[in-house]
């Protein structure tokens, strides 16, 4: 099976998955841990969950995503966890800021250009001396998109693939691991997602 990850699809994806209140991505609550607060772009951001957590650290964030019905539900669990996050709706794949953040994070964003392209395409928002912090599908993991459990190929990166995007002398690994954990709860209804985890600072002075 596959999707084209447009609008279309992405406003039938959180039709009615909006309710759902999760917790921010583990690895997010890593990389950061002992950073600066600072301005951050959840790119792909959907009902806000890493957004609104960065927020109450802090940080002064903006959330951008394809689907109004996911901003919509952002907004609201952001005003429910008190804190002020700007939410932007926008096609990332065409999307060109002016602006540009101290953190551009992304997790498990599927656009309708191949992920490394997207990658490529974020990496240009990040401020002198910022970060960039991916978290992607690996292939063999649980896939929340997919009726068939598995993530598809198109939407699956490693490692590897991700670091090979920034030049040495522009940018510095920080963090490129691959990771399996087990999400919601025991039992049938608990499923393992193998992740790509990658953080790369740019060189360039702030």
């Amino acid at each position: 099976m596959t999707h084209a990850f447009d609008k279309d699809y992405w406003e039938h994806h959180w039709d009615d998955r909006t309710s759902h209140t999760v917790a921010a991505n583990p690895y997010l609550v890593e990389e950061t841990a002992g950073s600066t607060p600072g301005t951050a772009l959840d790119a792909g951001c959907g009902t806000g969950a890493e957004a609104i957590w960065l927020a109450e650290q802090g940080w002064q964030v903006t959330g951008a995503d394809i689907s109004a019905t996911a901003l919509h539900a952002a907004a609201q669990q952001a005003q429910t966890a008190r804190v002020d996050v700007t939410w932007i709706e926008a096609d990332l794949t065409t999307w060109n800021p002016t602006e540009r953040w101290d953190l551009v994070m992304t997790h498990y964003a599927h656009p309708s250009i191949p992920q490394l392209d997207f990658y490529r395409h974020i990496a240009q928002w990040v401020a002198p001396g910022g970060s960039l912090l991916i978290v992607g599908h690996l292939h063999g993991g649980a896939h929340h998109h997919s009726p068939e459990g598995e993530p598809q190929h198109e939407a699956t990166v490693t490692a590897k693939d991700i670091t090979a995007l920034f030049d040495a002398s522009s940018w510095r690994i920080d963090t490129a691991l691959e990771r399996s954990r087990t999400v919601g709860g025991t039992g049938v209804h608990s499923k393992t997602l193998r992740d790509a985890v990658v953080r790369v600072s740019s060189r360039a002075p702030r």
